[in-house]
């Protein structure tokens, strides 16, 4: 459920955060502060984090979201509190959070919490969860085929992929296949060489771009940013300040799986 969980402190000045799409949801806890939900993102979202602010963060795979009161195609690019969808349990939770006395043991608090939550309320559509795994980009399939294979039409996976994960199956995918591009670059990673290509442009081609241009388009539209602006030149460093090969690592291994047959 959930795919991984940070603390992240901020220094004498503001820190300009870019949160880039994952595929999954967030919520961010600020110590003393007020806590959001963001949801599902289709392009960047920037924010200013004051100084001297702490905040326990914990993000979800695509498709397990936590116990809310509306469906996620309704969160899309939104940034909401969290007392708003759940009330005053969020507000306990903050309370308990904030006594804890340490971010470690407040986010020990919250992973208990979240741990509860899923055991007592959360019904997972383990259809729209094959999803998900098949559309990771080390075995690309087409929509149709995805479909079929869960026998499901292509208008019932995508309504229920955006019920369960906020986007469509094929947003889905170029998010998840943006994201395996960065986790491989962050993994070190050596391209598998096809098609001649090496580097980036070796990396882009394995998780399924038709060259480096593609790989540029996307970034641009998912990042706001060129891959060379969000990498700094430097293929194991993301601007964003984001682990993506931590959170990938189950799936890094599954690299070279062969495609999805019917």
């Amino acid at each position: 459920m959930v795919r991984t969980v940070w603390i992240q402190r901020t220094g004498e000045a503001a820190y300009v955060q870019r949160h880039l799409p994952t595929g999954g949801i967030e919520m961010h806890f600020p110590i003393g502060g007020h806590p959001q939900l963001v949801g599902p993102l289709t392009g960047p979202e920037i924010e200013v984090i004051p100084p001297h602010t702490t905040i326990v963060g914990v993000r979800f795979h695509p498709g397990t979201a936590p116990p809310l009161p509306t469906v996620l195609d309704d969160l899309v690019d939104q940034r909401l509190g969290l007392a708003d969808l759940w009330g005053s349990s969020a507000d306990r939770l903050v309370e308990a959070m904030a006594g804890a006395g340490t971010p470690e043991r407040a986010l020990m608090f919250l992973q208990a919490y979240l741990l509860q939550e899923f055991r007592r309320t959360v019904r997972v559509d383990p259809l729209v969860g094959e999803a998900v795994k098949a559309l990771m980009p080390w075995q690309p399939v087409s929509i149709d085929t995805l479909a079929t294979h869960l026998a499901l039409s292509a208008s019932q996976l995508r309504r229920r992929c955006l019920h369960a994960v906020g986007v469509s199956p094929k947003v889905l995918q170029r998010t998840l296949r943006f994201q395996g591009f960065l986790a491989l670059a962050q993994a070190g990673a050596t391209a598998s060489g096809r098609r001649g290509a090496d580097g980036m442009a070796g990396l882009a081609v394995d998780v399924g771009y038709a060259d480096q241009a593609h790989l540029s388009r996307e970034c641009l539209r998912l990042t706001g940013l060129t891959p060379r602006q969000l990498l700094g030149g430097d293929l194991n460093r993301c601007a964003c300040e984001h682990e993506h090969s931590a959170s990938y690592k189950p799936f890094l291994a599954t690299r070279g799986r062969p495609p999805l047959r019917v």
